[in-house]
């Protein structure tokens, strides 16, 4: 019984681990740039229409 307690205990530490590494592993912040200055930008008079 012990060992199916530490089994689950493991299995939901690495579950944890995983949830934690996709949520705060984001892009970096030159990638972040790197793509803002590939996105073309809009004229000012159609960016205030929306």
């Amino acid at each position: 019984m012990l060992l199916i307690l530490l089994e689950a205990l493991g299995a939901g530490c690495i579950l944890v681990l995983i949830v934690w590494w996709t949520m705060f592993s984001g892009r970096s912040e030159a990638e972040h740039e790197a793509a803002q200055q590939q996105a073309p930008e809009l004229p000012k008079d159609k960016a205030n229409a929306r």
